[in-house]
């Protein structure tokens, strides 16, 4: 893709996502993730019914009349976008890929950073750590990601998320919030690298599908192709038992997907091509903002 092209791609992507942003976001991001504490702000005086704790001595004694230390919550967050980039995510309907349907995800949550004055970086994870954006602040730093991220092309197809969650770990010192965007596919490339991550970040999951990985489609003999292993399978998509297996496979993988996430307690969502993410993702911060 050449630059120009890139650019008006970048920049559509943001006038799409940032009206939904601002309307949308704003309180349910401020409200889902909280602050790192509470920090001082000023004093005032004593009303009745405020906490005797929070009464400043000092400025009591000074006054001859009683103070209260007034706290505010310290806002600057972390957000790392950890983004699987493996070959799967190609995968989708002509209206739109999994791949596709990440770009605009992770356009709304950088967006939501940069309107709440946190910083927000990025890992590029395949079945190695592909590429690390350090976090930042501003408008500028999410468009660079938003580029790097419609116009890097992967070194490998392969999918192991916990080569990135360790990297993260090792990284990224500060605690943060870490919205991991992946299919999925894989559990044993991923469910101990989430466990670990939660015990000392905020890891929140973010589940892509398409519905044809639901239901396989019946079009006669088909040549099936695994996009991360290279591997071509003929099948019959008429027969029952082809059809059978394939939805079992989806079945048992989104409840492994599930199992992982209540056992190591991470929040998650699971956001179909189909459908808009704004509702799984509002839902998701409702329930974080409980």
């Amino acid at each position: 893709m050449d630059t120009k092209e890139l650019l008006k791609k970048v920049k559509t992507i943001e006038l799409k996502t940032r009206g939904l942003t601002k309307q949308v976001f704003s309180g349910e991001y401020h409200s889902a993730f909280k602050g790192r504490g509470m920090a001082f702000s000023e004093v005032r005086d004593y009303h009745y019914g405020d906490d005797v704790r929070s009464l400043d001595w000092n400025v009591t004694a000074r006054f001859n009349s009683p103070f209260i230390k007034v706290f505010e919550e310290e806002r600057e967050l972390n957000i790392m976008l950890l983004i699987d980039i493996s070959e799967s995510n190609n995968f989708g309907q002509k209206e739109r890929t999994k791949k596709e349907l990440m770009l605009e995800i992770v356009a709304v949550l950088a967006f939501s950073a940069v309107a709440n004055n946190d910083k927000v970086g990025a890992i590029f994870i395949s079945d190695e750590v592909e590429k690390f954006i350090p976090p930042k602040k501003g408008k500028a730093h999410c468009m660079m990601i938003l580029r790097h991220m419609i116009d890097y092309q992967p070194k490998s197809k392969g999918t192991n998320l916990n080569e990135g969650l360790k990297y993260f770990r090792n990284v990224i010192k500060k605690r943060s919030i870490a919205f991991v965007i992946s299919d999925f596919i894989d559990y044993s490339a991923y469910v101990d690298g989430l466990k670990i991550a939660n015990k000392k970040h905020d890891v929140v999951a973010l589940k892509t599908e398409d519905p044809l990985e639901r239901e396989l489609p019946k079009v006669g003999i088909t040549k099936l192709y695994d996009a991360e292993t290279g591997k071509h399978k003929w099948v019959n998509t008429f027969s029952f038992s082809a059809q059978e297996k394939y939805k079992q496979a989806y079945i048992r993988r989104s409840k492994q997907f599930e199992e992982a996430m209540r056992k190591a307690r991470i929040d998650h969502a699971t956001i179909s091509t189909d459908s808009h993410y704004l509702e799984a993702l509002i839902a998701l911060f409702q329930r974080r903002a409980k």
